[in-house]
């Protein structure tokens, strides 16, 4: 009677850890995280860019933007950064801005990162991740373009090419 008890109650336990085990493998690799859609508000968020200046989204309304989430590590990344900064340099004029948001990264590996690739345009560093996991961003690099009145218009994952972002910024434009 013993032996058979404390047989369910182990069982039991298994089974719930199994489940506790197959909803967290569910809800890392194949649940939809993403939280911010086409079509809805892009959530606003305050940064402190590399240059120790405040970054918030909404203060950019009037104005389009390309919302980049990005690594240091992440080779995609590197390869997108210097076409970024190319068509920044030519946007900015037009009312299009950047904002380069690092992932949990050190300021030093951030800044030495902006200075090797040379670039200009907004860079912050979302610390707690809070950023990340309010937009929902997986994989990296994610793109969300916001049009000037703050509305996400479309949500591009993955490496982008220099013709990308000049037509992405083009659709922004305001």
């Amino acid at each position: 009677m013993r032996k058979r008890r404390r047989l369910v109650l182990r069982s039991s336990i298994l089974l719930v850890l199994a489940a506790a085990l197959a909803y967290t493998l569910y809800s890392n690799f194949f649940a939809d995280r993403e939280r911010v859609k086409v079509g809805s508000a892009a959530p606003d968020f305050v940064l402190t860019d590399l240059k120790g200046e405040r970054l918030q989204l909404s203060e950019l309304k009037g104005k389009g933007v390309l919302l980049n989430f990005w690594g240091t590590w992440c080779e995609p990344c590197k390869k997108e950064m210097p076409y970024m900064d190319n068509q920044y340099s030519y946007y900015k004029e037009q009312g299009v801005e950047i904002i380069a948001v690092n992932i949990a990264e050190s300021d030093i590996a951030v800044s030495s990162f902006a200075k090797q690739y040379g670039l200009s345009f907004p860079i912050g560093i979302d610390k707690d991740r809070q950023i990340l996991d309010q937009y929902g961003v997986k994989p990296l690099p994610t793109t969300y373009l916001i049009d000037s009145s703050g509305k996400v218009t479309d949500i591009v994952k993955g490496q982008l090419t220099e013709r990308n972002i000049r037509d992405m910024m083009e659709s922004i434009k305001p």
